[in-house]
């Protein structure tokens, strides 16, 4: 059940595609006008608290000793962790008409080397410091072979007198430094998919995109300038951490908590805490750990939790519920779409849904074989990208057919438009002739054993055609026990997975998500232990 909406006028900003016409710096200082130069806008991770003239000032000094790095319209590296350097450098950027390229440095060499090539980014900015604690050095080792690497420390301890004129005048006159803002139909960032299904692709997003997909969400969900403060552990080089986590609340006058990583669970809860935050970005595999990890009160102030990337468990829903009064909104996101594509919304949720497509889309199913009341999804509107930028032909802009996004998933929408995630195309197994969701299977293990995680993946069976092999960290998971609960639910047999494999820790990547490359490389290797025929 859904819990009451905050008992004041609506704060939802109606959806106008006027206010997407204009570009990333412009949105900044309007922010500046609208809200007031004092006001705090960014808590970073070691406390120290920036206002937006504080940050208008600082991109434009960072930005006028970076130009030198790239030409106008050339992209720039950055590869940092969420935080005031992520966004000051992603503005610095912007300030003198250079493009950010947002690299996931949990990617791995090969990877942001292919990412670099299709980007074009000759240059990566970075902190010596970051580098240091996250260990770094041989991947930055590797990347210098392909671009050159810019710390931020030493360029900030060299800025010159120009530069510092230059964050005044940018203070004041910001169109100094740029004559003409850029269109709102060029681009605004780079960032790039994960790669685990092939080398990673650039996406191109531009000021439109991002600045419709801002809209979107104030027009979908309540969002209150004056008391709300938002906390975004989630990484920048992720379309949900960008938009969602760093840009938003920046645009909306809402207070964001920056914290470097989501992976450090007892430090957040803490921030949660003594930052006072209303609002927390998460999926469902972190929010757990938190409400877990977490003290009686650790949680209190916040009123929502607003997830994506993958499917809340029912499981987490019961936890929240016994450990805090918080409302979980379950959306749906991709990076093509900058990333927000559908939400539910307070007091207008439907369980088992991601809720109802943001303003201004549409959205049109293809039939997927096997797979009866349900179809592929496109998507279609002012947020989604300019197109696709690949290693083999770099800087080379493959744009949407008619606009539309392929988005490769598996989803039903119902009467009232709210959409249900059935999964990925490339998420069901073919057993004897049959379609079987993999998401099914691991729903099966984690109703059985909900404090731990699963996944499901298919691999090549003489016999079926595919085999299911479940890999769990529950040490207690075994097969006779899922086929029982299958049987009691009313779950077809099919959905039973043929191996269960027990590991230490289920891979994720650096978005929260499941790494389901090094899963399936798991389970092949130890199937191939089992039945050495089952890898031939």
């Amino acid at each position: 059940m859904s819990l009451p909406a905050p008992q004041t006028a609506s704060a939802r900003i109606p959806f106008d595609i006027k206010r997407t016409e204009r570009s990333m710096m412009s949105a900044l200082l309007e922010a500046r006008k609208t809200f007031g130069g004092k006001t705090i806008a960014i808590w970073d991770a070691d406390d120290r608290q920036l206002s937006y003239d504080e940050i208008v000032r600082a991109s434009f000094a960072l930005g006028s000793a970076m130009r030198k790095y790239a030409k106008p319209k050339e992209t720039i590296g950055i590869m940092l962790p969420t935080g005031v350097g992520a966004v000051l450098a992603f503005f610095a950027i912007h300030a003198f008409g250079r493009v950010p390229a947002m690299l996931n440095f949990t990617a791995g060499a090969r990877n942001l080397k292919a990412a670099c090539a299709a980007g074009e980014v000759k240059v990566i900015a970075t902190a010596h410091r970051f580098v240091e604690l996250a260990k770094l050095e041989p991947l930055i080792e590797e990347l210098s072979t392909v671009a050159k690497i810019v710390y931020l420390e030493d360029v900030r301890e060299k800025l010159s007198v120009i530069d510092k004129i230059a964050a005044v005048i940018g203070s004041f006159v910001p169109h100094w430094a740029l004559t003409k803002w850029p269109h709102h139909d060029q681009t605004a960032v780079v960032l790039f998919t994960s790669g685990t299904e092939g080398d990673p692709k650039g996406v191109v997003l531009s000021h439109g995109n991002i600045l419709a997909n801002v809209e979107q969400v104030r027009a979908h969900i309540d969002l209150y300038p004056k008391t709300d403060v938002l906390f975004n552990p989630l990484p920048t080089f992720h379309c949900f951490g960008l938009t969602v986590g760093a840009l938003l609340p920046l645009f909306a006058g809402i207070k964001t908590v920056c914290h470097p990583s989501p992976l450090h669970v007892k430090e957040i809860t803490k921030r949660v805490r003594r930052t006072k935050a209303t609002i927390l970005l998460a999926t469902d595999t972190f929010i757990s750990q938190y409400a877990r990890a977490s003290d009686e009160g650790d949680l209190a102030t916040l009123r929502l939790a607003v997830c994506g990337a993958e499917r809340v468990r029912d499981e987490t829903r019961a936890l929240l519920r016994r450990r805090c009064n918080m409302e979980i909104l379950e959306g749906y996101g991709v990076t093509e779409a900058a990333p927000v594509v559908a939400a539910n919304q307070p007091g207008a949720s439907k369980l088992g849904t991601v809720g109802t497509l943001m303003a201004g889309m549409e959205s049109k199913l293809e039939p997927v074989e096997g797979i009866p009341n349900a179809g592929r999804l496109f998507v279609r509107g002012p947020n989604v990208m300019k197109g696709y930028l690949s290693p083999d032909q770099p800087g080379v802009l493959h744009p949407l057919i008619d606009g539309w996004h392929d988005t490769g998933d598996v989803v039903a929408i119902d009467s009232e438009g709210f959409i249900a995630i059935r999964g990925r195309v490339k998420r069901f197994a073919k057993i004897g002739g049959e379609m079987v969701s993999l998401a099914v299977v691991e729903n099966c293990a984690s109703a059985l054993w909900p404090d731990n995680m699963h996944a499901a993946v298919s691999l090549p069976d003489g016999r079926k055609g595919e085999q299911i092999v479940l890999i769990t960290d529950a040490k207690q998971a075994n097969r006779a026990e899922i086929v029982a609960w299958a049987q009691n639910h009313g779950v077809a047999e099919l959905a039973v997975p043929r191996r269960v494999v027990h590991v230490e820790q289920v891979p994720v990547l650096g978005t929260g998500k499941t790494d389901y490359g090094n899963v399936t490389r798991v389970a092949v290797e130890r199937v191939a232990a089992l039945e050495p025929r089952a890898a031939e």
